[in-house]
């Protein structure tokens, strides 16, 4: 087997995602990791989460609680007898997750148990209990001492703390910190000398346990809480207010670190920020020493925004000056930051990059953002920014940059592995940008030179659990400039058209639980295209609204019969999905359950597209008598039905023209529609203004 690079599930003892395939099985199930941490059926033993009604205590006590109730594993919720219902007021969204028959299913599954912090509750005995998750406050002596009570009682138990700063070591239990917002954010930071069955049961049950290093506040709060650091010292130097400084940060890297300590509650917030930075600064130095601000909010838990109509009357601009050092000031520190990471080894170059997406909100994630600067301009900036903060040269790694040009910073969302015969390339990412499509080529060009006639496109089974469609950030500059959205357009059609064209078969399979928009469209370039049966196809652009800009408006039709072609303007002009098992013959070409499906992809493949599946070929001349209406009512919103007479005209034009044309055709389309007044005024028009309009 050969790998572009390491795949990240093999960071979790899974293996390769290749090995799925060619087994026609994912690398573990369910049951039996349920059985290993928990107990054989009837005689399950409990989890127990201790905090359970503080924030991070009650997400879990839902996420978790919701995917064990199955497998008939009791959820002990344990807590100080005065403490806040936490639980309680997760009920209505878990009610609207699941319906009110569910939801109640899950909370009577759910045993609420006080304790004095001293002593454990007499009932919990009879619980047997297998597995601790501590969610108590943030004090070293406290969870030692919560740990030694359990362990007394239960001399067996697992025990993992969720702790967002204290190294494993310290605790002297091992680490699942997991990412705000606590019910719905499925990443977990896991610190544990080897994979346990605890985290692989995590990755089976649908979330995404990552592999980090046992130092100081890990990945996420270096880059969460450095980032934010970096923000206040810059209002510092400059005294603008932290809600323009948000503004400002939000434009350049993604996040809005202050807005998010409000929203998830200033005072506890706040307080965990200075921990993480305190314990930073101790070990690393100045460039993590918490700012004088940060000491006084840890104080008084004040929020960091004011009220809304107080913030016009400090409104403040930048001019080119200011903008070379507020990214002094900001991004400076965060190349440092992660320079330290990458230095001390602290995971996978695609986790740390993972996690500042998909937890902190960086767009792209930080490694991204520093490969697309240039290692140059990226040590010249954090220089820079020495020059305005001299105390915080210490716990600087320029050299760490130095393999920027290597496949493990190059392939950061693509990766592709071969047996000699058969390549699978997985991507993970859940949404289609620049930085994708640049690594997708990468990928295609490595396996052409390995002489890899047939592939399999896929999900990568972990850091991608669905694929949603294109980033629409990418489009922000196309909606002042068509010549951008012609660009982006052309060249990510190009790509996908690659899929067809330079390899002898190539199989798409969708094993996540929904694959939307230019994802979709990527896909169907693929000469099968094999889906789990119960996963979620749809072309959502027009609701957004903008035209397909991938060949979705004339490549599904060209394989499709004449008689399915009303049920792909349906897909198009009405916005909604469908469920892979209906959607076969006229959109994809299997779908079943999982194991039959990745036996499905691997037969395909192995027998040269002769296996169980007939091809469904792509028509290359013009196509006629393409339908011009539908039966579709109308839908009420002029932006949307601009859409759907839009993505018509490009329907019948780019159909009505030979393939070789039609990708041109589609691309004009496209671009001219993200250049008009409805898409500016829809959805990405209105968060490009909100985001870029500083």
């Amino acid at each position: 087997m050969k790998t572009l690079r390491q795949p990240t599930l093999d960071t979790l003892g899974l293996g390769t995602v290749h090995e799925i395939f060619s087994r026609g099985q994912l690398p573990a199930t369910t049951e039996n990791l349920v059985d290993k941490v928990f107990g054989e059926s009837g005689k399950r033993g409990a989890m127990v989460i201790s905090g359970a009604n503080g924030i991070v205590g009650a997400g879990k006590t839902m996420q978790l609680g919701s995917r064990l109730l199955p497998f008939n594993v009791p959820i002990v919720a344990l807590d100080f007898p005065g403490a806040p219902d936490g639980i309680g007021a997760q009920y209505q969204g878990l009610k609207a997750s699941f319906g009110q028959e569910q939801a109640d299913a899950i909370m009577a599954n759910i045993v609420r148990l006080n304790y004095d912090g001293k002593n454990l509750p007499s009932e919990l005995k009879a619980m047997r209990p297998r597995f601790l998750l501590e969610a108590i406050p943030e004090i070293l002596e406290i969870k030692k001492a919560h740990y030694d009570i359990f362990r007394k009682a239960f001399p067996e138990i697992e025990i993992r703390s969720v702790t967002s700063g204290f190294p494993s070591a310290e605790l002297g239990v091992g680490i699942a910190h997991p990412a705000f917002p606590h019910q719905i954010n499925k990443i977990w930071e896991i610190v544990e000398k080897k994979t346990s069955p605890v985290t692989q049961l995590f990755w089976a049950l649908g979330l995404i346990p990552i592999p980090v290093s046992d130092n100081w506040s890990f990945v996420l709060d270096v880059l969460f809480c450095g980032l934010t650091l970096a923000a206040i010292r810059y209002h510092e130097a400059t005294n603008m207010p932290f809600w323009k400084i948000d503004k400002f940060v939000r434009r350049m890297v993604g996040p809005n670190p202050f807005r998010a300590h409000d929203a998830i509650g200033a005072k506890g917030a706040n307080f965990l920020t200075w921990s993480c930075l305190h314990h930073l600064g101790k070990h690393y130095g100045e460039v993590f020493t918490p700012a004088r601000k940060l000491d006084h909010r840890k104080e008084t838990g004040q929020n960091w925004y004011p009220l809304n109509h107080f913030r016009p009357v400090v409104d403040w601009s930048m001019d080119d000056g200011d903008d070379e050092a507020f990214q002094s000031w900001v991004v400076g520190p965060i190349v440092q930051m992660t320079s330290l990471m990458l230095h001390e080894k602290r995971s996978h170059l695609s986790h740390i990059n993972a996690i500042g997406e998909l937890c902190a909100q960086f767009r792209p994630g930080i490694l991204a953002f520093i490969r697309n600067l240039g290692a140059d301009k990226a040590i010249k900036t954090v220089e820079s920014y020495h020059r305005l903060h001299p105390e915080a040269k210490g716990s600087w790694y320029p050299d760490a940059l130095g393999t920027i040009d290597g496949n493990e910073w190059q392939q950061l969302y693509v990766n592709a592995e071969h047996d000699g015969k058969i390549g699978v390339i997985s991507i993970g990412r859940e949404s289609y940008s620049r930085d994708v499509d640049a690594e997708m080529n990468r990928a295609i060009d490595w396996l052409k030179a390995e002489n890899i006639k047939r592939v399999i496109v896929t999900g990568d089974f972990h850091l991608a659990t669905q694929m949603v469609g294109a980033d629409t950030s990418n489009f922000f500059p196309a909606l002042d400039n068509a010549d951008i959205g012609l660009e982006i357009s052309g060249e990510w059609s190009k790509t996908a058209r690659r899929l067809d064209s330079e390899f002898e078969v190539s199989v798409g399979f969708v094993n996540g639980k929904r694959c939307l928009g230019g994802m979709l469209e990527l896909m169907m370039h693929c000469h099968f295209l094999v889906c789990v049966e119960d996963s979620a196809l749809g072309m959502p652009e027009v609701t957004l609204p903008v035209v397909p800009g991938m060949e979705g408006c004339h490549w599904p039709f060209r394989k499709a019969r004449s008689e399915d072609w009303p049920k792909l303007l349906n897909l198009l002009l009405g916005g909604r999905p469908v469920t892979a098992k209906d959607a076969v013959g006229w959109l994809i070409d299997f779908a079943g359950p999982m194991d039959e499906s990745l036996l499905t992809v691997w037969k395909i493949a192995s027998e040269a597209g002769k296996g169980p599946v007939p091809q469904r070929k792509v028509v290359t001349d013009a196509l006629k008598n393409v339908p011009t209406e539908t039966n579709l009512p109308p839908s009420g919103n002029p932006a949307i039905e601009a859409a759907r007479k839009a993505i018509m005209d490009c329907v019948q034009q780019s159909c009505g023209n030979s393939l070789s044309d039609a990708l041109a055709v589609q691309a004009k389309h496209s671009a001219g529609f993200m250049s008009s007044s409805f898409c500016r005024g829809g959805m990405i028009g209105t968060e490009g203004s909100k985001i870029m309009n500083v």
